[in-house]
């Protein structure tokens, strides 16, 4: 690592220093959490500390605030899972713009993708840690197990059962991403054309729909299965408002929203929800993904973009 970086934080370049690893930080807790809120107040507390970090504290800039950083968002993890467990209906993580070039790389569009975190969900706080670590961003399990404070041994054991758990329960990931937005705009074509049986061909036989609306707005309490359910939710929420919205109120956009294809729907001044979608590879929605409480979407109505 070049030496500029290993100085410890003084002087007048103390944010620019900070801000050189931000990106890579952010990426760090918003993939230990799921949410952009408390990815940034992380950030924040992860400031914090560095800006009163001592001379003797900080040999190498990157090691400590990611270290920090992994522990801060371990912490806030450990206490934000009681609270999810009262969540009402499926809990998604909050969606993030991101950009066509972090799409084009498969790795990364992967590891913030809906269906990835959601798995995640499942890990230990810990489990979750190493995996981020190891997996998103390539830590050799020395590093892991000086930014957790643990023993190589230990650290390498955690990352394995991790690793196996993921892979037991994630998805496949379609990496065309020109299949992907195609299916993304054959279901919308079908959708607002309110063609049930146009709408049900798009979507895989053993497809599911998670609906997030976190007790705010009207949504779905569990997971739906099947093509014609899922269709026929769809083709319902076109026929009557939304959130006090009628259809031909609403703007529907393209986006990349968590390295995948998806629609942002606007209408009364605001962002109503966001769709994001995975594919099969038959080229069929596979898995639908649905936010529409408010509290998740202020990145989107940022208009903030995610680099990787």
């Amino acid at each position: 690592m070049p030496s500029d970086q290993r100085r410890p934080p003084s002087g007048a370049g103390l944010a620019e220093r900070f801000q050189a690893h931000r990106d890579r930080l952010f990426g760090v807790a918003y993939r230990m959490l799921g949410t952009v809120t408390d990815a940034e107040d992380v950030l924040q507390d992860a400031w914090l500390r560095w800006s009163s970090a001592g001379r003797d504290e900080v040999a190498d800039d990157e090691a400590y605030l990611v270290r920090v950083t992994t522990n801060l968002a371990l912490d806030r993890l450990t206490s934000a899972r009681a609270k999810r467990e009262q969540y009402i209906g499926p809990w998604l993580p909050e969606p993030l713009l991101t950009s066509p070039d972090a799409a084009e790389h498969v790795e990364v569009a992967e590891s913030v993708s809906t269906a990835l975190l959601v798995v995640l969900e499942t890990l230990t706080p810990l489990e979750r840690a190493v995996f981020v670590l190891r997996e998103a961003f390539g830590f050799p399990y020395t590093e892991i197990a000086a930014v957790l404070g643990r023993s190589e041994a230990s650290v390498r054991q955690v990352g394995t059962r991790a690793r196996k758990h993921v892979d037991a329960r994630r998805p496949r990931f379609d990496p065309r991403a020109d299949e992907r937005r195609a299916a993304v705009d054959r279901f919308l074509e079908a959708a607002v054309g309110g063609d049930i049986n146009e709408l049900m061909a798009v979507l895989a036989p053993d497809v599911a729909l998670w609906t997030d609306g976190g007790g705010k707005v009207r949504a779905p309490l569990r997971v739906i299965h099947g093509p014609e359910k899922i269709a026929r939710f769809f083709l319902g929420i076109i026929g009557r408002p939304w959130q006090g919205v009628p259809v031909g109120e609403w703007t529907i956009s393209w986006a990349e929203i968590n390295g995948e294809p998806g629609l942002i729907l606007e209408g009364g001044g605001r962002v109503l929800g966001t769709i994001g979608v995975t594919t099969d590879e038959d080229g069929l929605i596979s898995t639908v993904h649905m936010v529409g409480n408010p509290d998740k979407l202020h990145a989107v109505r940022a208009g903030r973009t995610f680099d990787g």
